[in-house]
């Protein structure tokens, strides 16, 4: 397949580890479709990156929407085919799931209104776990993944260890992790891999709403092996080098990124 026909779907393209993987991935020879999420402040980081992809030759399609609503990506779907059947063919190479938004409250709090409640934490697990599963189903029905196609999404520590302030989080973490196993053994037999990403801790927009996120910014410059926190582009280099269609006997596992953090 000729570079300018591999296409790449980044869900959370704007920042973090999206905006490192897509354009990772336009230097690898992908063209990126980007989903985000951004209000007038923070629209210019996602310009900056559809303008990064398309300063390395490639091609860049990005959509300002919320990607858990399901009408946004019925709408977007429908673009990509479109878009496909323009130009006569054409499927998603690589699709990362990499969308950070949930609520960030404790359980117990004095004051129930300080307290996580019913919707917030269903809408946690909605976006942050259960949105990869509706995505890949829609993709596969549209014949949009395909043989050889990688999927990826992002897990963290927090789905094994307590980080305060960070429990519905963990819970999507951790759903996110059973989403990813479970779709690697159905979408085996269509040649589909799906694996997880756990990062080691990364000084992303995301981080920085974690409560007490500077705290456990020392801690880990104080114990991480290696001295420093785990960089976007560690993911992003990462992801690149298991988008090789020849490595193909790698699904449903979660591979860490943290240069041994989570040893600490």
């Amino acid at each position: 397949m000729a570079d300018k026909e591999r296409w790449a779907l980044i869900l959370g393209a704007s920042s973090g580890f999206g905006a490192a993987c897509s354009r990772a991935l336009a230097d690898a020879g992908f063209n990126i479709f980007g989903v985000h999420f951004d209000l007038k402040s923070t629209l210019p980081r996602a310009l900056q990156v559809k303008a990064d992809v398309k300063a390395k030759g490639r091609q860049a399609l990005f959509f300002n929407k919320n990607v858990a609503d399901d009408r946004n990506r019925e709408e977007i779907l429908c673009k990509l085919e479109d878009y496909f059947e323009e130009v006569g063919g054409g499927s998603i190479g690589v699709m990362l799931h990499s969308v950070a938004f949930g609520n960030l409250k404790p359980f117990i709090a004095s004051k129930p209104e300080d307290a996580v409640d019913r919707k917030a934490m269903e809408m946690t697990l909605d976006v942050m776990a259960n949105s990869l599963v509706y995505w890949v189903q829609d993709l596969v029905r549209a014949r949009l993944l395909v043989r050889g196609s990688k999927v990826f999404s992002m897990t963290s520590s927090g789905s094994h260890r307590v980080i305060t302030g960070y429990g519905s989080v963990s819970a999507a973490k951790a759903a996110l992790e059973s989403h990813t196993r479970q779709l690697a053994l159905e979408l085996a037999p269509k040649g589909i891999a799906v694996n997880c990403f756990q990062a080691g801790v990364t000084d992303t927009p995301a981080f920085r709403m974690i409560p007490n996120h500077r705290r456990i910014q020392e801690h880990i410059m104080e114990l991480h092996p290696d001295g420093r926190m785990t960089r976007p582009e560690d993911v992003a280099r990462t992801l690149v080098a298991l988008a090789n269609p020849d490595l193909d006997w790698i699904t449903g596992t979660v591979i860490r990124v943290d240069g041994g953090e989570d040893n600490i």
